[in-house]
């Protein structure tokens, strides 16, 4: 019977053909009849139990002479262990029965602790941590050289010492330091400043300028460095030269310079061909070339996810792209002369930088108070209409520049935004949460600031109002069985049952903390770090909506390669019977998290009945 034990899912998967071995040579057989209780609440358990055949529940321990009802949190099936913590800690604090007549293979305590004192990854699983489940599943997937690499450190690549020259040097000899030591940038100090000088620069400042050879370098250094920390993620290297329209980034640890990172140094660890579509995107001098090089981005998509890429890492870099895509838009539809007096906000999952798989398109704009610009919304007409041309769907709300509802002045987007506060009405609430997520993407970005600051000033900060604003967090249903289980087949809204609920909580104790991140990760860290949310709890959270976001995106693809014209007709469906048995207890885990901080928000905000 122990040679019929399977040692192929995690966490088992983990050990080594000797521990395989040793575990095997101790496991015992357990034969229990329906409601025969295999672990007692307050006793000391034999060791954790595997299901072979059968079902076992897990319940409170209810007192002698008290009268309650047995709260059930979870069931266990066919391959799944429990007893885990119990064996550990020595005394089980729950009582597990059988539901039906159960076979189970039974790992002694005594084996349990020579594994996990053999075995570090073994016994981090036994945690029971979502986040730690998380990173180990990730660690052993099939794509494990791509995430290795998505984990990969600004040190682990080639960091080049920085070529610093001082006031008084020359262009001509920057120059000529530049071929020496084959840079092809120099680091001019001024005072107590540095300033970067690139072959570029160099370039333009002869011949076009006609700047004499002997000028000083460091009068044509440009002294706004963008730095990285060098214990950074390489990738985000990659993010941020994307977002600045740059090729280089200075390093840094603490303050002092430790050199500098090229585009070309994080692009030879970097397989996929994001860097590609960057450059066509910023090559780009017409809507339709514009259009085609947006086009490329679901190949994008593809590759990374393919590639194991985590979920965070890809939402960054699509984030930065579709940022570029609209901002260069804006610079190729809207006139000149009113680009300074205009603000472009992208907002909900685009504004929180979540959206991948492009699912709606919202967006809005601010102008300036008495702005007299005849044709403005016939260019947003067009602009919308260029953006669905790209790929972008249209908003089913018409929360989108077309529609004149989403094109107001200063005054009169904080007055909306004062509005919709003011209200407990449902709808109002909505539009008030997608627009505080919103973030500028080109144009006049003070004229977004300006209203921002002003209704964060003005917002009524009672329980009245986050009371209200929170319920939507709570409304839908946990999609767990009575028992704590997922449902056996059919499909499950991801959305309403486990995305939404986190973002809109985070949401609403960011805006009750005032903290101006609007992605929800960011905003889980800043709460952390305020104390507002105890860490343990804020990395379950983040780890429960990557893993929602990240089943959800996979079945988008491959509804999206299904369909006609490539869009998923049903984005927010996880089809469960798709999901492989690692998954479905991974995302059990995280729905038990959502329901846990539904729980939290419910009580801090009153929202009982």
């Amino acid at each position: 019977m122990p040679n019929s034990f399977k040692m192929d899912n995690i966490p088992f998967s983990l050990l080594t053909d000797a521990e395989q071995t040793l575990l095997r040579a101790n496991l015992d057989i357990g034969y229990f009849q329906k409601g025969e209780k295999v672990i007692t609440a307050g006793e000391v358990p034999d060791g954790v139990y595997v299901i072979l055949k059968g079902c076992v529940s897990e319940s409170e321990a209810i007192e002698a002479g008290v009268e309650a009802p047995q709260q059930v949190f979870v069931q266990y099936q066919n391959e799944d262990y429990f007893g885990g913590w119990s064996a550990l800690r020595g005394k089980a604090i729950h009582n597990f029965v059988a539901e039906e007549e159960t076979i189970c293979h039974i790992l002694p305590t005594r084996t349990l602790l020579d594994l996990i004192a053999s075995n570090a990854q073994f016994a981090d699983y036994f945690q029971q941590n979502l986040a730690v489940k998380r990173e180990i599943v990730a660690q052993h997937g099939s794509n494990q050289d791509m995430a290795e690499f998505m984990l990969a450190k600004i040190t682990a690549a080639a960091v080049r010492d920085p070529l610093i020259v001082e006031q008084g040097t020359s262009i001509r000899d920057a120059t000529e330091l530049m071929r020496t030591h084959k840079a092809d940038c120099v680091l001019a100090r001024k005072g107590g400043r540095l300033g970067m000088v690139t072959g570029t620069d160099l370039l333009d400042a002869v011949v076009l300028k006609q700047l004499p050879l002997e000028t000083d370098v460091s009068d044509i250094a440009s002294y706004r460095l963008v730095t990285i920390d060098h214990q950074d993620y390489l990738f985000n290297a990659l993010v941020m030269m994307t977002q600045q329209q740059i090729e280089r980034v200075v390093v840094m640890a603490g303050d002092e310079m430790v050199g500098v990172v090229e585009l070309t140094d994080v692009l030879s660890y970097f397989s996929s061909h994001s860097h590609v579509i960057g450059l066509r995107i910023e090559r780009a001098a017409s809507v339709d070339q514009l259009r085609e090089a947006a086009q490329g981005l679901n190949d994008l998509i593809k590759a990374l996810i393919s590639s194991g890429v985590k979920i965070r890492f890809t939402m960054d870099l699509l984030a930065a792209m579709n940022g570029r895509i609209i901002s260069k838009l804006f610079d190729l539809i809207i006139p000149a002369d009113m680009q300074p007096h205009v603000c472009l906000i992208v907002m909900g999952s685009e504004g929180r930088a979540e959206q991948i798989m492009k699912t709606d398109q919202d967006n809005a704009l601010i102008f300036r108070d008495n702005l007299a610009w005849p044709g403005m919304q016939a260019t947003m007409q067009h602009f919308s209409d260029t953006l669905i041309s790209f790929g972008f769907p249209p908003c089913p709300g018409n929360i989108m520049v077309s529609n004149p509802a989403w094109v107001n002045s200063v005054g009169d987007w904080t007055q909306r935004l004062s509005d919709w506060a003011a209200t407990c009405e449902g709808s109002a609430q909505m539009q008030l949460a997608i627009a505080v997520d919103a973030k500028p993407v080109a144009g006049n970005e003070a004229l977004f600031k300006v209203a921002r600051n002003w209704f964060l000033r003005h917002l009524r900060n009672n329980d009245v109002f986050f009371s209200h604003f929170a319920r939507a967090a709570v409304e839908f249903d946990t999609p767990l069985t009575f028992f704590g289980n997922l449902k056996d087949r059919g499909q499950l809204d991801i959305k309403k049952g486990g995305i939404f609920p986190i973002v809109h909580g985070v949401r609403t104790l960011a805006l009750e903390h005032r903290i101006l991140k609007t992605n929800t990760f960011q905003r889980i860290e800043l709460l952390m770090e305020q104390g507002v949310m105890e860490e343990q709890h804020g990395k379950d959270l983040a780890e429960a909506l990557a893993l929602c976001i990240q089943l959800r995106l996979r079945q988008q693809i491959l509804r999206a390669e299904e369909a006609e014209d490539g869009i998923d007709p049903t984005p927010n469906l996880i089809d469960l019977q798709q999901l492989n048995k690692l998954e479905r207890d991974l995302l059990r885990d995280a729905l038990h998290v959502v329901k846990g901080f539904k729980k939290h928000l419910a009580q801090r905000y009153h929202l009982g009945g």
